[in-house]
């Protein structure tokens, strides 16, 4: 009888131990953010923009040429309190990409890091074994502002040994140097992207600490981190380094993930937010419906169909109820093509065979209005908007084929790029091609990816 009490004890304690509470939030770094903005002088509308396109065509390119490099390799595709980050956008620092503020090390050194869904590394700027120097200035070229990560001050920082197999074979997809000087050398890494920035460094886990937003803690520990000795390219502009959320064993998203239910999501401003708007990435499951201002759908996340990215499944679009004549090789995977929802990606990226009929549809609603012409802006109709309302442009609806539909707000791809002109805002790509839907798409949307269940969940929202 007394073991049995003692069994009933310890399983009710295991439970316990692993059971779901509260979402853990970091707040996402909004673009107008005077955290991250400083004393720059403020870009105008439309150079923003053009810088936006500018760092989507790049993305792309490094999008498709991962996809070629896994098809030429023949790559196959504990819970705890939920965190939630407040998120703000980059829109002033050259960049499409949104940012968080994280702590890493024992005791934790604050970083602002980029937030990216088709990275698999987390990697701060850092120094390992600098000794006495370690207080002085690094001597890579960087603004005066950036923080660096000191290992050696961190007692949870433990290099992974170059003569590991997680050096040799699980790491070999980030970057991994076969280089080994000696067995306890630490396992080294050269992580380029195709615009031709690149960070250097060695590979090393270590302790997270995510602050929730009643201020309450929780570390993640044995996290693997890049600690980047060097890097270069305007990919990393006014960030400490970036924080990896795309789909793999190692990634930051999966880590904290594992902890917090198999689930993270994020709700993004309006791309025109004023600069005091924040809101949140979150791990765990959300329990705040009052942000809601529609029901959440849910469609499969194919994960590992485009690894690392987060795949959907969409059948078509429809614009004002009709549904367009779009090849399904345009959606298909397997055939050349496919969907990705993608956070780092600003505008909404299509493969020519669907670009050219969603914007066939479009352009009838807006006819009226004189064409506007910019130089240096690769999105094919703007219009002068004067007199134009919202309520002109049909509605555009995506289409899975399980059923669900996301309808975005005509504003998400309608957009404004400068005063008293606005764009379709798509691009179209050369087939084949796989297709983005970008951030200005998603915003005023919860997105929930759940890894567990492989599935998407989206709802609209006020993000506040």
């Amino acid at each position: 009888m007394m073991k049995r009490v003692l069994l009933i004890i310890f399983l009710i304690s295991t439970l316990q131990c692993v059971a779901f509470s509260d979402p853990a939030r970091i707040e996402l770094l909004h673009r107008h953010s005077p955290k991250l903005n400083g004393n720059a002088r403020p870009k105008t509308q439309l150079e923003r923009i053009k810088e936006l396109v500018q760092s989507d065509m790049t993305r792309q390119k490094m999008i498709s040429h991962k996809r070629r490099k896994d098809c030429e390799s023949g790559t196959s595709i504990n819970n705890n309190t939920a965190v939630e980050m407040p998120l703000r956008a980059g829109r002033d620092y050259g960049t499409g990409q949104y940012f968080v503020q994280f702590k890493v090390g024992t005791p934790p050194q604050k970083f602002t890091l980029i937030v990216d869904t088709t990275t698999e590394l987390t990697w701060v700027n850092c120094r390992y074994r600098c000794g006495r120097n370690c207080n002085k200035k690094n001597t890579t070229t960087q603004p005066p502002h950036r923080r660096v990560f000191k290992a050696d001050l961190s007692s949870s920082f433990k290099t992974v040994p170059c003569l590991s197999q997680m050096c040799k074979v699980d790491l070999m997809n980030l970057f991994s140097l076969a280089r080994c000087p000696t067995p306890l050398n630490p396992c080294a890494y050269d992580y380029r992207y195709i615009d031709g920035s690149a960070a250097l460094g060695i590979f090393a886990n270590e302790t997270v600490t995510l602050v929730h937003g009643n201020h309450r803690k929780t570390k993640l520990k044995n996290v693997l981190i890049g600690c980047s000795s060097s890097f270069q390219g305007q990919s990393f502009a006014n960030a400490d380094g970036i924080v990896g959320l795309a789909y793999n064993k190692y990634s930051f998203a999966n880590k904290a993930s594992e902890k917090f239910g198999g689930k993270f999501s994020y709700c993004l401003v309006d791309h025109l937010s004023h600069k005091n708007v924040s809101n949140y990435l979150m791990f765990g499951a959300s329990k705040n419906e009052s942000l809601l201002s529609g029901k959440m759908r849910y469609t499969k996340l194919d994960l590992g169909l485009l690894s690392p990215f987060y795949a959907v499944d969409v059948m078509g679009i429809s614009i004002g109820g009709v549904m367009l004549k779009i090849p399904f090789t345009v959606w298909d995977a397997k055939s050349g093509g496919g969907t990705v929802v993608d956070s780092g990606t600003s505008l909404t990226l299509l493969a020519e065979a669907a670009y050219k009929p969603v914007m066939a549809a479009l352009e009838m609603s807006v006819s009226k209005f004189k064409r506007v012409h910019l130089n240096g802006l690769p999105m094919e109709y703007c219009f002068n908007s004067t007199g134009f309302k919202d309520s002109l442009v049909p509605k555009l609806v995506f289409h899975f084929t399980d059923g669900a539909r996301f309808e975005p707000h005509s504003k998400s791809y309608v957009i404004d790029v400068a005063d008293g002109v606005k764009c379709l805002g798509f691009v179209s790509q050369s087939w084949p091609s796989i297709s983005s839907i970008g951030n200005i798409m998603q915003q005023n949307h919860l997105w929930e990816f759940d890894l567990r269940k492989s599935k998407l969940g989206f709802a609209p929202s006020t993000c506040i």
